[in-house]
């Protein structure tokens, strides 16, 4: 998608920024949530429309968890073997939106959420989403550089005082 200006200016066409993108989207959903209450509520009444919306959010409860649980599981198992866990880094990150839009009331943030639970529709925007992405691997090492101990914590008793004028010690 691309927007341009009127003909004639260079650069006339540019990407969409993100950020407005994503800022529309804020102030568009819960007008669109809104609605949909409205529409939903009108054809099916109140009480079955909030039940609804219940039963949406239980099941996706649900389902995050054991989707949360078995992709931890995964995770543990890749940083053990040594492996990249960029495939199951996405798999937590669609988890984490879903349970981000699981919160919020609506049956259209709760159909997004309960899709993104689903694995083949989190597979499906991974091979999408896959070919756009390079991965770099890189490690850090750290060393660390310790001086050599100066101070020596010792038991010890006073035998005799001196002053710091005095040459000699007195009895």
């Amino acid at each position: 998608m691309r927007f341009c200006r009127a003909r004639g200016e260079q650069n006339s066409c540019k990407e969409p920024n993100l950020a407005r993108l994503i800022a529309l989207s804020f102030l568009a959903l819960p007008l669109l949530e809104i609605a949909v209450f409205i529409i939903v509520g009108r054809a099916i009444g109140l009480f079955p429309t909030l039940a609804l919306v219940i039963l949406a959010a239980l099941a996706g409860g649900l389902l995050l968890r054991q989707q949360g649980l078995s992709t931890l599981s995964r995770l543990r198992n890749n940083v053990n073997a040594g492996t990249i866990p960029g495939r199951t880094m996405f798999d937590a990150m669609l988890i984490g939106v879903a349970a981000i839009l699981l919160v919020l009331p609506g049956f259209l943030s709760d159909v997004l959420a309960l899709s993104l639970l689903v694995p083949p529709v989190r597979n499906w925007l991974f091979s999408a989403l896959a070919s756009r992405v390079r991965v770099v691997e890189t490690t850090t090492s750290y060393r660390r550089y310790d001086e050599p101990e100066t101070t020596y914590d010792v038991d010890a008793k006073v035998i005799e005082h001196r002053d710091e004028d005095d040459p000699k010690p007195r009895q």
